[in-house]
């Protein structure tokens, strides 16, 4: 049984969640397209997209603090990764443009394995883990777009 039709994504959760991805799909293309602020472009996004690795890393914090189908170890590993997106992304600010993408989408394709890993290990909605796929991949294809705007 498909159990996201017994509890569907709050229209909230939806506009919320995909209004996000506004930033990313405005910037990106951009930074493709308008050459002489290119850097700006894809500096605006690659902040952007490190807020938003810092604040997905966050949930994590928020899911070991009230998810009580946790074992303590799986708490602690929580906290423990909740704060390695935030860090990565930090990190990213550090290098050129085209590594900064490759940190920003490895810390997002990251956090989604690790979605995957809670997912598996506590009861979260059926809509959380395809929602988050949809945020992420969308993410991944604008940051790497904005790499490659900027190295052209």
């Amino acid at each position: 049984m498909d159990h996201s039709l017994l509890n569907p994504m709050p229209r909230s959760v939806a506009w919320l969640g995909y209004g996000g991805l506004l930033p990313f799909l405005v910037l990106a293309p951009a930074s493709l397209v308008d050459p002489h602020h290119a850097k700006l472009w894809s500096d605006a996004l690659f902040a952007y997209g490190a807020v938003i690795l810092t604040f997905v890393g966050a949930l994590h914090w928020g899911f070991a603090m009230t998810l009580t189908d946790l074992s303590a170890s799986q708490r602690t590993w929580c906290f423990v990764w909740s704060v390695v997106p935030a860090l990565i992304a930090w990190s990213a600010f550090l290098f050129s443009p085209m590594l900064a993408s490759v940190l920003l989408v490895t810390g997002f394709l990251t956090h989604y394995w690790q979605d995957r890993f809670l997912i598996a290990a506590s009861h979260l909605p059926g809509w959380y883990l395809p929602l988050r796929f949809r945020l992420t991949s969308v993410a991944c294809l604008c940051l790497t777009a904005g790499a490659f705007a900027e190295t052209w």
